[in-house]
């Protein structure tokens, strides 16, 4: 469902993989396809978190299996490919926040300033210990990687994170980027709230009209 509602939203095509942990030695990993064209009957791959690649994975799904390892706080990573994130990060920028959904994202969005695919344990490596404790991180013309607790929470901070991008590429576009400073990690603690189904209603906002049912708890 996340997969799919990824390609619905315009955050990923042809490239792009999301995953869930399962327990603390394994997670899953979607289909390696695009991620529009899974089909509800179509199962993913479980993928150890410790030691080598589950064969039929994609080359990449090793950055989950770093990011896994370094935090147990992580339940699920998404691999897309945001249009905005994607048009800053060639800038060697990452957006700054500057609106609400902006504040989710502190104290800094890094950049993975490098073009080249993710294809080796080394790489996918010096990766995660970029990403640091945030929630997501921009590569360099090659889309972002998010983080959350949840399916839920991981595909909302996607969708506000391609937002925040959006905003940026405008304000600066305008001429206005100077004019609105970033919000400062005080003003964004308070703002970044899980309360009143925040997370969830965007989760039922993008896998609307999904062949399966909607499940808030993935």
């Amino acid at each position: 469902m996340a997969a799919r509602a990824l390609a619905r939203a315009g955050l990923a095509h042809a490239y792009g993989h999301c995953s869930l942990r399962l327990d603390a030695n394994y997670f899953l990993v979607c289909a390696p396809q695009p991620m529009g064209l899974i089909r509800p009957d179509e199962a993913g791959i479980v993928v150890p978190i410790e030691g080598e690649l589950s064969e039929g994975v994609l080359g990449e799904v090793r950055i989950h299996q770093q990011l896994y390892r370094r935090r147990a706080d992580i339940g699920a990573v998404i691999r897309s490919m945001p249009a905005h994130v994607m048009a800053l990060s060639c800038a060697g920028l990452t957006p700054q926040p500057r609106h609400g959904m902006g504040c989710y994202f502190q104290p800094s969005i890094p950049l993975w300033d490098d073009v080249q695919l993710l294809r080796s344990d080394e790489q996918a490596s010096a990766l995660a210990d970029l990403f640091g404790a945030g929630k997501a991180l921009a590569m360099r013309g090659n889309g972002a990687i998010v983080v959350g607790d949840s399916l839920v929470e991981a595909l909302t901070l996607t969708w506000y994170l391609e937002d925040a991008a959006r905003i940026e590429l405008q304000l600066r576009g305008a001429g206005l980027a100077e004019r609105v400073p970033s919000l400062d990690a005080q003003t964004c603690a308070p703002r970044a709230t899980r309360s009143g189904r925040i997370y969830e209603r965007m989760w039922e906002y993008l896998t609307a009209g999904d062949p399966e049912t909607s499940d808030p708890k993935i």
